[in-house]
């Protein structure tokens, strides 16, 4: 479905994007999450064809997306912060979207007044921040679109209008098989809807895989012992990371679990328990292994 490859991008002296190789399936929500400057917003661009990239290629249903009326005309892009004319009002909108989006659809729209509950007559410009980008999401969603890329999208929104957000998103790529992908730095939000994760840094692409899969790699064990930490479980495990609080040790080891219960066992401890990992420590753990962390990750 999108398909990018060995694509890099610069800015005078600045490379944000080096080499980036990325595939997104139809019918999935693919969650972009990385550091500050990390190059998400310039990948995001790309793919909404905004950018040409210096070198590889992006492609949605094997059409290059740059300068593609076709592909545009089935995609819509919401960035950080959404453009508005001055002077329109919210109908206003709805007819420019209208006039430039061939599955707009009118019927979806007027039911979407319902979710969003804002007057089409108030001018966007007027609206508070969050407010404006909900009128960005009713247009989105009112033009039927197959692939739907996000920046930031959340940020402004009330709880209640995140969840309403998120059902509707979730409800097109199940029902008409749309296809998403959003950068947030909310990774406990990216969590609850997305299928794949792919984490870039310094313009790379760290790793991209499916959520579950990448939780199944990597556990988060505490371990106590009744006469201390044996000195050499820590190296003997391989722990990607560790803290100790007396008798008791919390470490971050990648592998199968039945295999690290099996050699912990070894070691005759007290409690042995599993903890859940959420994407916000696998996330730390990673940056970590890329000079980009901080201490004392554990509460």
């Amino acid at each position: 479905m999108i398909d990018v490859a060995n694509v890099s991008k610069s800015f005078d002296d600045l490379e944000a994007l080096k080499d980036v190789a990325l595939s997104v399936n139809k019918g999935s929500i693919y969650g972009l999450v990385g550091s500050n400057g990390a190059g998400k917003t310039t990948l995001l661009k790309l793919l909404a064809g905004i950018y040409r990239g210096d070198q590889g290629k992006v492609e949605i249903n094997a059409l290059p997306v740059f300068e593609n009326i076709d592909i545009k005309a089935r995609s819509i892009f919401i960035p950080d912060a959404p453009f508005y004319f001055n002077n329109y009002s919210i109908e206003n909108m709805a007819g420019l979207y209208k006039r430039i989006y061939p599955e707009w659809n009118n019927t979806r729209y007027l039911q979407l007044k319902d979710v969003f509950n804002i007057d089409p007559k108030r001018r966007v410009k007027t609206l508070s921040r969050g407010m404006q980008r909900q009128v960005a999401f009713w247009m989105g969603f009112a033009i039927m679109p197959e692939v739907m890329i996000l920046d930031e999208p959340m940020d402004g929104l009330d709880p209640v209008m995140r969840q309403k957000v998120k059902r509707l998103m979730v409800q097109d790529v199940a029902e008409r098989d749309m296809t998403v992908i959003i950068s947030s730095h909310n990774l406990r939000e990216l969590e609850d809807i997305c299928d794949y994760i792919g984490i870039l840094h310094q313009g790379r692409l760290l790793i991209q895989k499916d959520l579950d899969d990448l939780k199944a790699d990597v556990h988060k064990i505490q371990v106590a012992f009744a006469e201390g930490i044996p000195l050499n479980l820590i190296e003997d495990m391989k722990a990607l990371y560790h803290e100790k609080k007396g008798s008791v040790l919390t470490m971050i080891i990648r592998g199968k679990h039945p295999a690290i219960i099996e050699r912990i066992a070894a070691y005759h401890p007290a409690i042995v328990d599993v903890l859940p990992l959420t994407l916000e420590e696998i996330f730390i753990y990673e940056m970590g292994e890329n000079d980009y962390e901080i201490q004392n990750i554990f509460d």
